[in-house]
């Protein structure tokens, strides 16, 4: 267990920052970049060099991947999704990955990280409108329901859930609503920009992937 937490914190590490991969772990003092807040490796004190605009480029790609949790396959289908459409493309791939699956049940508290979130949908622990989906990439709309399945509302999972709730840090955005006497939420906008958490630049994504 302490490899994978190792394994994960040290992507913060890498980026010089929170990514909050862990969930409410990285809200505690046993946060790997409250511990230890330089890069990993037997060189990671040393004073690293100036980023050329590639590298600032590429650090900005891997942070805004590793923050959502998709490997580079799934990123980039994500930005094909949304790079001819009208608007802002670096906006809308942040929004794109805000509406993955995974993500809502993170930002709903339904899970403590989306880490976790993948886990739980795809071991089939949620209906996306009355079915069970175990898709954890699918995209949500305006009105979809997110439910807890019957058959999986395991009371002591429902009652960590509940003491989880109470001191977590995670605020609902606006834009989903949740239901906590029957653990269902429901997604009441699309995202905005303003909702999006973290200093993110999705412009240097669609510049690193323009060359």
């Amino acid at each position: 267990m302490a490899r994978v937490i190792d394994s994960k914190c040290a992507l913060c590490r890498r980026a010089g920052e929170k990514l909050f991969i862990k969930g409410e772990r990285c809200f505690t003092p046993k946060c790997a970049m409250v511990r230890r807040p330089y890069a990993p490796g037997i060189h990671g004190q040393a004073r690293g060099k100036a980023l050329s605009e590639f590298g600032r480029q590429l650090a900005m790609k891997q942070k805004i991947k590793r923050t959502y949790g998709v490997l580079e396959r799934q990123f980039r289908k994500h930005f094909d999704e949304v790079k001819n459409k009208s608007g802002v493309t670096g906006d809308m791939l942040l929004v794109r990955l805000e509406r993955r699956f995974d993500n809502v049940v993170y930002r709903l508290g339904l899970a403590t990280s989306r880490a976790q979130a993948r886990q739980l949908i795809s071991h089939g622990f949620f209906n996306l409108n009355g079915k069970k989906t175990d898709i954890p990439s699918c995209e949500i709309s305006i009105g979809d329901s997110i439910a807890f399945r019957k058959e999986k509302k395991d009371k002591s999972f429902l009652s960590l859930l509940k003491e989880i709730k109470k001191t977590s840090t995670i605020q609902i955005p606006g834009w989903l609503v949740l239901d906590e006497s029957k653990w269902e939420g429901k997604m009441l906008s699309f995202p905005t920009r303003d909702h999006i958490e973290g200093d993110l630049n999705p412009q240097l994504v669609v510049e690193f992937y323009s060359k």
